[in-house]
């Protein structure tokens, strides 16, 4: 089992940053990628940016490429997204996920179905 819980989240400006964390326990060594997901009020879940714990190799989607960053620091088993230029169609809770899979092609990384832990969420708000 791996655990993850997020935290950094909150209110913001637009065109201000936040930074998230996610911090990983348990049985970490299973894990070989981590993803950061969104999911806004009425909307699906979607897909943020994720990265590869064994080179760092990211992948980020469209909407949030150029203000986003995914980060790891493998001493600390934690993750994080530092978030830039932030705009009002950001708002939503934010979740880690970590998944086991051998090998994470770009297209595998953005399904939610390839990650097999998740934390609790933490809101981001950007107030226009």
């Amino acid at each position: 089992q791996v655990q993850l819980v997020e935290s950094g989240g909150g209110l913001v400006q637009a065109g201000g940053s936040l930074r998230l964390s996610c911090a990983a326990t348990g049985r970490t060594f299973s894990s070989s990628a981590m993803g950061w997901f969104r999911q806004a009020p009425g909307k699906e879940r979607e897909f943020v940016a994720a990265i590869r714990w064994r080179d760092g190799s990211t992948d980020y989607a469209d909407s949030v490429k150029g203000r986003f960053t995914i980060a790891r620091d493998n001493a600390k088993n934690t993750v994080y997204l530092q978030m830039n230029s932030l705009k009002p169609e950001d708002t939503a809770v934010y979740y880690c996920a970590a998944g086991t899979a051998y090998f994470f092609s770009n297209n595998y990384l953005r399904q939610i179905g390839a990650y097999d832990y998740w934390g609790q969420g933490t809101q981001v708000t950007v107030s226009s």
